[in-house]
């Protein structure tokens, strides 16, 4: 791993997204990043543990550049071959966290869009955990964290018809998603056509416009 103003002033442009490309070649020329791999951005709360700045590879070929961001640091993350899950557990092992880790991009120039996520998984954490999450398993939790109004508008426009059912109605239709999903999106020998009609004419009028 890696750290020191060098970095943190070559990175600064990538990670603010937006640079032009031209900048973003000379930046990751300088850091030695390559034109296209596996990249993910880590945010954390709290300064990152030196046990965890190490030179050198990963024993998974994983490569991580560092530099400082407010109260926490910043690292970018040339996954190896265990992936995303690979540089979370080598990150729990150092006590590094709380983090946040965007999904996979396949670029430099997508830095700046994996730094913005990483810090919206970050939010996500619990207060006072040291846990390191990934964006792509908290996505419902980090809907609510980046967009509360939105969150709840889209709430309203999308389920806004169920949940004025009464109870009794909503419950029979929520069976019948469950069913359909069941059978994998068809209607499969556990529930007859018979059931799900029935189950649909109790309650899909509500849904009508």
């Amino acid at each position: 791993m890696r750290r020191g103003t060098r970095y943190g002033a070559l990175l600064g442009p990538l990670l603010a997204g937006g640079a032009p490309p031209d900048l973003v070649e000379r930046a990751a020329r300088g850091l030695g990043l390559p034109e296209r791999g596996r990249y993910a951005v880590v945010v954390l709360g709290a300064p990152v543990p030196e046990a965890a700045v190490a030179e050198g590879p990963d024993g998974d070929g994983a490569r991580w550049w560092w530099c400082g961001a407010g109260d926490g640091d910043i690292a970018v993350v040339l996954l190896g071959a265990e992936g995303p899950a690979g540089a979370v557990a080598r990150l729990g092992e150092h006590g590094a966290g709380p983090g946040g880790m965007s999904p996979v991009v396949g670029s430099p120039a997508e830095l700046g869009t994996a730094r913005r996520l990483a810090g919206t998984a970050l939010l996500t954490c619990a207060p006072g955990s040291r846990e390191v999450v990934r964006l792509d398993e908290r996505l419902p939790t980090a809907l609510l964290v980046s967009g509360p109004e939105l969150s709840a508008r889209l709430l309203a426009e999308v389920f806004g018809p169920l949940l004025a059912l009464v109870p009794a109605e909503r419950a029979v239709l929520v069976g019948t998603l469950e069913a359909w999903l069941e059978c994998g999106g068809s209607v499969g020998p556990r529930y007859g056509c018979g059931v799900i009609a029935t189950r649909c004419s109790t309650g899909c009028g509500a849904w009508s416009g």
